[in-house]
């Protein structure tokens, strides 16, 4: 690579960057190909004000949580009345990318986690679709599923909580 491909590579992310704030976006992913084994990958993000992430997760989540098993999210819920903010939570899985959730591997296979399950460190818990990329969730560490906060083929932006593990 030249320093002058170096150069524009760098005012490229600056701009990029300048894009996310002006467009108060969280993530841009973009790949940029120079020839057929040279290409550049950049995924610019950035966390939201913990304030304004906090308040969308709250109606986001149970909207998300009311149609697929209405009586296994009714009772967990209750029980925790003290982890009202699932972000809070310290078993708390949060997405580390904007895509779109998938619960199983492909369509009609079993999801691979449901309330109950438990799992290994490193064990898939869902995938988030990203720029047609399938992104495995790993398991952070072995435990329990407690909650599943999100809802299959739904949106999910960065660090939005996915799962709580117990």
């Amino acid at each position: 690579m030249t320093k002058n491909t170096h150069d524009a590579d760098v005012a490229f992310i600056r701009a990029l960057a300048e894009l996310l704030n002006e467009n108060d976006l969280t993530e841009l992913q973009v790949k940029r190909d120079y020839a057929e084994d040279d290409s550049l990958n950049v995924r610019v993000s950035r966390k939201p004000p913990q304030q304004i992430v906090a308040p969308q997760q709250m109606h986001a989540a149970p909207a998300l949580m009311a149609s697929p098993a209405p009586a296994a999210m009714a009772s967990p819920a209750p029980a925790s009345p003290e982890n009202m903010d699932p972000a809070s939570d310290p078993g708390a899985v949060v997405s580390p990318m904007v895509g779109t959730i998938y619960m199983q591997a492909e369509p009609g296979a079993p999801s691979f986690i449901s309330v109950g399950t438990t799992v290994a460190e490193g064990d898939t818990l869902l995938i988030v679709e990203a720029m047609k990329t399938m992104n495995h969730i790993p398991a952070p560490r072995a435990g329990t599923v407690k909650r599943i906060l999100v809802d299959d083929g739904a949106a999910v932006e960065f660090g939005a909580p996915l799962v709580i593990l117990e």
